[in-house]
């Protein structure tokens, strides 16, 4: 079978391996479809994982299973989460899943950008979902994306009403706006460099996209809600820059969502007088759970997220270097999907 294999961010090589021999408990899966992360055109963090063969977002059909699998069988439809947890830890029972060390250990084999990948016993019965047969392999591959910013929302403690700030506006900018404007708030703003990204916020719901090429966007923030500034903030780049312009963005009493990490050396300077005196949260949210996938799939049956409202190009797995520079870019464009013959 053919793997996509990334050596550094401008080195993806095409190579065969053999198709995964299936296990007890275990499923092989014909990839479908598979979409491209900001996680996987961020350099320095796919550098520090390479060699591998990335790709996290698949959906595709089962071809074969192992003993012991009754659950599912040859032809079913299904979303993949490439991690799943153990469920009975310390961590789970907290409902803190990504925290669980048997779903940080967990992975599909070898990755999402391959012909085939294996689905391990923890992954099979932790978090695989058959795929209705209403929705399309590019709305299964959403499910990972939408269930991270199912997450963040949660984490957010939005209640209807509130103002909803989104720094960023690529695929997980434009999923919090839609989910914000699904959940009841009162006003939903954004700010991207991208006018495409911004245009695209405004007809997925969003009341007022802001351009930093019109002044400090604090200010226009500012400016636009009376002095009030936002309840919740997302802060989707991982840049400290945006981490403390989100932190200027909030409301007295707010919540600041961390949804990307920063480098590893990287550190954020806070002021404690102004987050104790004004109450303000800081909160990170790292990937997602089981709990957040199944929440995600019932917003995409329900057509809050669909394939059509969200992807914007589809290439070929043959023309990935194509797609993965597209997605690379991040300009006119949203959500990039990869699909398989």
């Amino acid at each position: 079978m053919k793997v996509a294999r990334l050596y550094d961010a401008t080195d993806i090589r095409f190579e065969d391996e053999p198709i995964p021999t299936v296990g007890p408990g275990e499923a092989l899966i014909r990839t479908r479809a598979c979409g491209i992360c900001s996680g996987d055109v961020m350099g320095w963090y796919m550098k520090k994982k390479a060699p591998l063969v990335f790709g996290h977002e698949p959906s595709g059909e089962v071809v074969e299973v192992g003993p012991g699998v009754t659950d599912f069988r040859p032809g079913d439809r299904v979303f993949v989460h490439h991690h799943a947890p153990c469920f009975t830890c310390r961590a789970c029972q907290r409902g803190e899943f990504v925290q669980c060390a048997t779903w940080k250990a967990s992975r599909i084999v070898p990755g999402g950008m391959a012909e085939y990948f294996l689905v391990p016993k923890e992954n099979l019965s932790g978090d695989t979902i058959p795929l209705p047969a209403d929705l399309s392999f590019a709305d299964g591959a959403l499910i990972e994306p939408a269930a991270c910013a199912v997450k963040s929302m949660r984490k957010s403690g939005m209640h209807a009403g509130d103002r909803v700030f989104i720094i960023g506006l690529g695929i997980m900018g434009q999923l919090h706006v839609a989910l914000a404007r699904q959940a009841g708030a009162g006003s939903v703003i954004g700010t991207d460099f991208v006018p495409y990204r911004r245009e695209k916020a405004l007809a997925l719901g969003a009341d007022v996209a802001l351009d930093p090429a019109q002044g400090t966007i604090d200010e226009q923030l500012r400016q636009h809600t009376n002095g009030e500034m936002a309840e919740v903030v997302i802060v989707g780049p991982g840049s400290i820059e945006a981490m403390e312009l989100g932190i200027r963005c909030a409301a007295k009493g707010g919540t600041v969502v961390l949804f990307t990490t920063s480098t590893p050396e990287a550190t954020l300077p806070v002021s404690p007088y102004h987050i104790y005196f004004n109450e303000i949260s800081l909160t990170p949210s790292y990937s997602c759970g089981p709990n957040d996938t199944r929440e995600a799939l019932q917003l995409i049956r329900t057509g809050v997220i669909t394939a059509d409202k969200f992807i914007t190009h589809r290439y070929p797995f043959s023309a990935l270097h194509d797609a993965y520079r597209t997605a690379s870019e991040a300009r006119d464009s949203i959500k990039t999907l990869v699909e398989f013959s």
